[in-house]
């Protein structure tokens, strides 16, 4: 949590609420309705929920959840859901990411995995930093033999607005080691991925 809100028990106090309720009378609402009274304290205290993936960073988050490598298969995690803001517009998208990677010395608890996923969809993001960032964070933490990092997402910014496609989804990909430079690798991978 930031310094300005260390110390807060109410967020009430939180400075972001009053922008949020000088936002919402532009619009021509009325604050003092029953329903809108308490949303800019809601608001501020929703934003801080969804943008905590500032507050850490993968090492904090993994701690000590790395172990020994015992073989040299493939780990897979599929289907880690995350819920982001897409920086552009502060509409949420949201998805699924599919991790796999090829362990060196050293493999990661399973549930942290997730983990890092939320700690860098927790974020204002695009959906191609975020894909980026786990990868990286692979590599930086498991210094493994490979690292792909696939996500799945639909996007409100572009259902609710613009082009207004409904069912659109969005898939990113990024590659680290060998499965950047070797198609067999990362064949391997991509296939247990579709093993459904």
């Amino acid at each position: 949590m930031s310094a300005v809100l260390k110390n807060l028990t109410d967020y009430r106090e939180d400075p972001i609420a009053p922008h949020v309720q000088a936002i919402v009378g532009h619009l021509g609402e009325d604050l003092g309705r029953p329903g809108l009274r308490d949303t800019p304290r809601r608001f501020a205290k929703a934003m801080r929920a969804l943008t905590a993936g500032y507050q850490g960073d993968a090492a904090s988050v993994v701690g000590n959840g790395i172990f020994p490598a015992e073989g040299d298969g493939v780990v897979l995690v599929r289907d880690a859901e995350f819920y982001s803001l897409c920086e552009h517009h502060l509409l949420p998208f949201f998805g699924r990411v599919h991790v796999a990677y090829l362990p060196s010395s050293r493999i990661i608890g399973l549930s942290k995995i997730p983990r890092l996923v939320e700690l860098f969809a927790r974020r204002l993001q695009v959906q191609e930093r975020l894909t980026e960032q786990l990868a990286d964070a692979l590599v930086e933490l498991l210094e493994p033999k490979g690292a792909l990092v696939i996500a799945e997402a639909r996007h409100l910014c572009m259902a609710m607005r613009g082009v207004e496609t409904q069912h659109s989804q969005t898939t990113t990909r990024a590659l680290r080691g060998v499965y950047a430079t070797d198609a067999q690798a990362r064949q391997e991978a991509l296939s247990l991925l579709k093993d459904r």
